[in-house]
C-alpha cells in the first residue's frame, strides 16, 4: 500500500505505550512495566477492528490472552511455516494490510508492534495513540519518531497533568493525527 493509498481504504492507525524519557516501548521481549489502565485502553480502542503485530509482538503476549478476542489477529513473521494457533500469519505488512481490509471492522486497522512494524507502517498511518508513561526504565525496542508532519490531538487527562494507575505509574493518554 503506497502513501497516496492512504485514506483510499482502510485507516491505519499505530497504538502503544511508551515511557516519557527515552520512548522505550520495550525490554527482551516484553512491556517492563505494568498499567492495567493502558491494557483496557487497549482493548477498548482495539476491540472490532483488525491487529496486525510482528511475531516477536505475538510471542510477547502471554498465551491466555492471544489471540485478542473480537478483532482478528494478523501476525508478520519472516519464518517460513511458522503459526499462530487463533491468528492469521503472513509474511509482509502489506500482505498484513490486505488481509486486515477484509477482514471484520477494516474501516480501522489497528498495528500495535513491534518497533520494526511501527516504522514500517508510520508512512501509511494517520493516527497514534499513545499512551505516555512517567516511568524511567530501560528497554531496547523504541517508539518511532512522529516528526513533524503529525500534531497532538485530544490528551486525557485533559488538564495536562497525569494520570495514576492502579500499580502507582503516573500515564496521559495522547492523541496524534498526521497533518
Amino acid at each position: 500500500m503506497s502513501t497516496e493509498q492512504r485514506g483510499k481504504d482502510a485507516r491505519i492507525g499505530l497504538i502503544w505505550a511508551q515511557t516519557q524519557q527515552g520512548g522505550v516501548i520495550g525490554r527482551d521481549g516484553s512491556m517492563p512495566w505494568h498499567v492495567p489502565e493502558d491494557m483496557k485502553h487497549f482493548a477498548a480502542t482495539t476491540t472490532g477492528h483488525p491487529v496486525v503485530m510482528g511475531r516477536r509482538t505475538w510471542d510477547s503476549i502471554p498465551e491466555r490472552f492471544r489471540p485478542f478476542s473480537g478483532r482478528t489477529n494478523i501476525v508478520v513473521t519472516r519464518q517460513p511455516g511458522w503459526e499462530a494457533s487463533g491468528a492469521v500469519v503472513v509474511h509482509s505488512l502489506e500482505e498484513g494490510l490486505r488481509v486486515a481490509q477484509e477482514s471484520e471492522g477494516a474501516e480501522r486497522v489497528w498495528v500495535i508492534g513491534g518497533g520494526e512494524l511501527f516504522e514500517q507502517a508510520l508512512p501509511l498511518a494517520d493516527v497514534a495513540m499513545v499512551t505516555i508513561l512517567d516511568l524511567d526504565v530501560d528497554g531496547d525496542t523504541f517508539a518511532p519518531d512522529l516528526g513533524a508532519d503529525w500534531q497532538l490531538g485530544s490528551v486525557l487527562p485533559d488538564d495536562g497533568g497525569w494520570l495514576t494507575s492502579s500499580t502507582g505509574v503516573p500515564y496521559r493518554i495522547v492523541e496524534f493525527r498526521r497533518n
